[in-house]
């Protein structure tokens, strides 16, 4: 399985990554400090997986995702974030991509990772 950590937050990248890393050591991590970056990315590479934040500098989230969604159509992809507003939440159902309220936690990570 391939999976794209994006957050500006150097802290988060490194949570997320020890958590799927410690069930999944297998797995192959790729990160992204913000959405365009992510996009840049998934164009050279796909992702069977997706942690996206939303609030980040250059492109957020939201962006990110109207154009990860089509380069990459059978990833799960998901919005991890603290910004739980219901525009945020709508525009999830919007984009076909799963909504993961912050804080992160191991269980969290671990129910949407498998």
């Amino acid at each position: 399985m391939k999976c794209l950590v994006v957050d500006d937050s150097k802290m988060s990248r490194m949570m997320l990554k020890k958590i799927i890393n410690t069930a999944h050591p297998d797995w192959n991590i790729s990160e992204a400090v913000d959405g365009q970056q992510a996009v840049d990315i998934a164009k050279e590479n796909k992702f069977d997986i997706v942690l996206l934040d939303f609030n980040m500098p250059i492109m957020d989230g939201g962006e990110a995702a109207r154009i990860l969604r089509p380069l990459l159509p059978d990833a799960k992809i998901a919005f991890l974030t603290a910004n739980i507003q219901e525009a945020i939440k709508n525009l999830a159902i919007e984009l076909k991509v799963d909504f993961i309220p912050k804080p992160i936690t191991e269980v969290k990570v671990l129910k949407y990772v498998g």
